[in-house]
């Protein structure tokens, strides 16, 4: 189904990202990501009948790569991300921050199948993010040393190794333009506590076990997924929030095409990546400039990826 049309947007930047943000009435915007927009209620109204204080998470058709925000936007992104997160969060079995994804629940139509009512949480300052694959940025470590933020992993594997058992390799997260950092798990100690990190790194575990699972039993390998957590106030418990394995948080690949020892294909912006880092592009990612445009080619096998990514999960029909 369609999006309803968009409301008029007005360049507004109220913390984090400066970008266009709709008019949404009885929100308010809040916060800019890198390819989501935070609103909060501004008609009492909507926290009355939500029972609770929420936030409107709404994911927009932009897209990053090597910490820049593009000037292009994937079509449907932010409604191939959204109603994939929602899946998964029915699939886990784990406290999460979703309360309401529809209209009749009082998402705004202009937003519908790409925005989230959801728990206002204090989030961890912790990436919480699962391995059970080696490659990315725990492949250069291990080249260097044998270890993936400081944990020893056996000699001799190679990109696209899977471990024995999957590990916990957090990193600190970064304001919107800079990088995160891979830090070990006494830093996360250091951060949040003893006992909210060990619970941190079980949930972490425990949620890429499980999908795993489920994305294997569908032909897809889940090598590592991102995860964010913050506290409920409200019930005291430890709650699964933002977005959950998507493509932009999650690195899947086709099992049918699987082999260790060279880098896999995977669902996600690998076209872009490729693309701004090839000759035509023209771009040198180490300077100041922002990233070019991008071909019209380019957008829509990136779409296609991400379409593909969700049709083989859910076992759904985008559309």
């Amino acid at each position: 189904m369609p999006e309803a049309p968009l409301p008029a947007a007005a360049p507004v930047a109220k913390g984090g990202l400066d970008t266009e943000t709709l008019d949404l009435p009885g929100w308010k915007h809040i916060y800019s990501g890198k390819v989501r927009d935070l609103y909060v209620p501004a008609d009492a109204s909507i926290t009355e009948r939500i029972g609770q204080e929420c936030v409107l998470v709404v994911a927009s058709d932009r897209i990053s790569a090597y910490d820049h925000v593009l000037a292009s936007e994937i079509p449907d992104k932010g409604r191939i991300l959204t109603q994939l997160s929602l899946w998964w969060f029915e699939q886990l079995g784990v406290e999460h921050h979703v309360l309401a994804a529809t209209v009749d629940a009082g998402v705004p139509a202009a937003v519908e199948g790409r925005a989230m009512i959801c728990k206002k949480l204090d989030m961890f300052p912790v990436e919480c993010i699962a391995r059970g694959y080696l490659t990315g940025s725990g492949l250069l470590e291990y080249r260097q040393s044998g270890t993936v933020c400081s944990i020893p992993l056996p000699d001799g594997l190679v990109d696209g190794s899977r471990l024995e058992e999957a590990i916990f390799t957090p990193s600190a997260k970064a304001e919107v333009g800079e990088h995160d950092e891979n830090i070990t798990y006494d830093a996360v100690v250091e951060l949040v506590g003893a006992d909210i990190a060990a619970r941190l790194r079980e949930l972490t575990l425990e949620i890429y076990t499980k999908a795993e699972g489920i994305a294997r039993g569908r032909g897809i390998i889940l090598a590592d997924t991102k995860v964010e957590f913050g506290f409920d106030a409200a019930t005291g418990v430890i709650t699964l929030g933002d977005e959950v394995l998507t493509p932009d948080s999650s690195r899947f690949w086709d099992a049918a095409t699987y082999e260790p020892g060279k880098a896999q294909p995977s669902y996600d912006k690998q076209y872009v990546r490729d693309w701004l880092t090839s000759a035509e592009s023209g771009w040198d990612k180490s300077s100041d400039a922002p990233p070019p445009a991008l071909p019209a080619e380019v957008i829509a096998r990136t779409r296609g990826r991400y379409v593909e990514a969700y049709e083989k999960l859910t076992g759904r029909t985008f559309g």
